[in-house]
C-alpha cells in the first residue's frame, strides 16, 4: 500500500514537470528568393518618434536623400536579419541564468524477499531524500549580472552593426549621386567631341584640313569614351551593391537626391569627452567588460566546493522510521576552480586592452577626419573658383572659335580643361561628404536609435 502511494507521488511529480513544457512547431526554410522588385515592396515604416505615436514612413515616390537610403538599408538589409535572433538568444541566456537548478529527489523501495524469523523484518524498506545545490545559489548574483550585461552588449553590437550598414548605404548613395552628375558632364563633353570630330572629318574630306588636325581629336574622343565607360561600369557595381543592401533585385534603380551641405564643427572636444557613453561599439565593449568582471566574481565564488543540502528519511524492514539532514560536498583538494579563475581574469585583461585600443583609435580617427574634412572643404572652395574660371575661359574660346580666331584642337583643350575642373569639384564634394559621414560615425552621432526590435513570440504550452 505504501509503495503504491510512493509510485503515485512519482507519477504526479513527473506529470507536473511535463505540464510546463513548450510544444514543437515546424519552421521550414524558404525555397525562393525574397528580393523585392521595387522600393514600394520594402519595409518603409520607421520606429515611432514617441511611445504610442504613429510610425513615420519613408516616401519612396520622390528622390531619396542619402540619409533616407541609409534608413531603408537598416530596415531591409538581409545581413541584419540575424541580429534579432542574437538578441533573442541573449534573452534566453538571461532567463537561463535566473533559473536555479531543480532540487534533486530520490525515492527507494526495497522489497522484502526473505528474512530470518529472529530478524523481525515484517515490511519493505522505504527511503526518500531531497537536496538542493547550494553553490549555484552562491553564484546566482554574478551569473545573472554577467548574463544581463551580455544581453545589453548584444543590443549595443546590433546598433553598431546598423550604423555600419547605414554608413555604407549613405556612402553608396552619395557616390551614385556624384556619378550621375559626372556621367552627365562626360556625356555632354563626349557629344561635343563627337560633333567636332565629325566637323573635322567633313572638312578633311572636302580638302580644307589635313589629317594632322583629326588625329588629336580622335585621341581625345577615345579617351573620353573610355573614361565614360569606366565610370558607368563603376556606377553599375555601386547600384548592385546598394540593391543588395536594401534587399532589392539587382536591376532596381531609383532617384537619389543630392546630399545636404556639410557644416563642419570647429572643435569636437565635447563629443570626444562623452564618446565612451555614446558610441555603440564602445558601449558594447564596456558591457562585455562588465560581464567579464561578473565572471571573475562568479569564479572566485566557485572556489566554494560543490555542496548540496537536503533531508532524507525512510523506514527499514522492521518499520522503524528515521528522518534527518543530508549533506553532500566535494573536498577541494585538487580542483579549487583555479583554472576558471585564471581564464576569466585573462579574458577581463584582454577586454580591458581591447577597450583602450578601440577608444584610442576612435579619438585619433575622429581628429584625423576633422582635419581631412577641413582640407577637403578648402580644396572644394578653390576647385569651384577654378571651375568658374575654366568655364569663363571656355565661353571666350567658343566665341573665338565661332569668329574663326581659334582652331578646333585648341577649343577641345578648353573643353577638356573645363570638364576636368568640374570633375574636381565633384570629387572634392564627395570627399567632404565621406569625411563628414565618417566623422559622425566615429563620434557616434547623426543616426536614430536602433530599429531592431525582437518580434513578439507566443509559446503554446501543454
Amino acid at each position: 500500500m505504501i509503495a503504491r502511494h510512493w509510485f503515485r507521488f512519482g507519477v504526479f511529480g513527473a506529470a507536473l514537470g511535463l505540464a510546463g513544457c513548450a510544444t514543437y512547431h515546424e519552421m521550414p526554410l524558404p525555397q525562393q528568393s525574397n528580393l523585392a522588385p521595387s522600393l514600394a515592396a520594402l519595409k518603409l515604416n520607421l520606429p515611432p518618434q514617441k511611445a504610442g505615436g504613429d510610425p513615420p514612413k519613408v516616401d519612396v515616390t520622390k528622390p531619396l536623400k542619402p540619409d533616407e537610403v541609409a534608413k531603408l538599408a537598416v530596415l531591409n538589409d538581409p545581413d541584419l536579419a540575424d541580429q534579432r535572433g542574437k538578441i533573442e538568444s541573449a534573452q534566453a541566456d538571461v532567463l537561463a541564468a535566473k533559473i536555479l537548478p531543480n532540487p534533486s529527489v530520490s525515492l527507494g523501495d526495497a522489497f522484502l524477499v526473505y528474512a530470518p524469523p529472529a530478524a523481525g523484518a515484517i515490511a519493505d524498506a522505504l527511503s526518500a531524500s531531497i537536496s538542493q545545490d547550494i553553490r549555484s545559489i552562491i553564484q546566482y548574483g554574478p551569473h545573472v549580472t554577467a548574463a544581463e550585461a551580455r544581453f545589453h552588449q548584444v543590443g549595443a553590437d546590433a546598433l553598431w552593426a546598423e550604423w555600419q550598414v547605414a554608413q555604407k548605404a549613405r556612402l553608396l548613395a552619395i557616390g551614385i549621386n556624384g556619378e550621375d552628375r559626372e556621367i552627365a558632364l562626360r556625356q555632354h563633353n563626349l557629344a561635343l567631341l563627337t560633333q567636332e570630330v565629325t566637323d573635322v572629318q567633313q572638312a578633311t574630306a572636302a580638302g580644307n584640313l589635313d589629317l594632322t588636325a583629326e588625329a588629336p581629336l580622335l585621341a581625345s574622343l577615345a579617351s573620353a569614351q573610355r573614361d565614360l565607360a569606366s565610370l558607368q561600369l563603376q556606377q553599375i557595381k555601386d547600384w548592385q551593391e546598394l540593391d543588395s543592401m536594401l534587399g532589392l533585385q539587382p536591376t532596381v534603380r531609383f532617384a537619389v537626391a543630392e546630399p545636404e551641405p556639410v557644416t563642419l564643427p570647429k572643435t569636437i572636444d565635447p563629443l570626444v569627452a562623452s564618446l565612451p557613453q555614446r558610441r555603440p561599439d564602445l558601449v558594447a565593449l564596456k558591457l562585455g567588460y562588465d560581464a567579464a568582471e561578473a565572471d571573475v566574481r562568479a569564479a572566485i565564488w566557485g572556489q566554494f566546493p560543490a555542496f548540496s543540502l537536503g533531508a532524507s528519511g525512510g523506514s527499514d524492514t522492521s518499520q522503524v522510521v528515521s528522518v534527518g539532514p543530508a549533506i553532500t560536498f566535494d573536498l577541494p583538494i585538487f580542483d579549487r576552480n583555479q583554472a576558471k579563475i585564471a581564464s576569466t581574469r585573462a579574458t577581463r585583461l584582454q577586454l580591458h586592452a581591447e577597450y583602450q585600443s578601440r577608444l584610442d583609435s576612435a579619438v585619433g580617427t575622429a581628429h584625423s577626419l576633422l582635419v581631412r574634412a577641413h582640407i577637403a572643404a578648402d580644396n572644394l572652395t578653390r576647385a569651384r573658383a577654378a571651375a568658374a574660371s575654366a568655364e569663363q575661359a571656355l565661353d571666350a574660346a567658343e566665341s573665338a572659335y565661332h569668329q574663326g580666331n581659334l582652331d578646333q584642337r585648341s577649343l577641345s583643350d578648353y573643353q577638356s580643361t573645363a570638364l576636368d575642373r568640374e570633375v574636381d569639384v565633384l570629387d572634392y564634394e564627395q570627399a567632404l561628404q565621406e569625411d563628414a559621414l565618417g566623422l559622425e560615425v566615429e563620434l557616434g552621432v547623426g543616426f536614430p536609435p536602433t530599429m531592431i526590435v525582437p518580434p513578439d513570440r507566443e509559446e503554446t504550452r501543454s
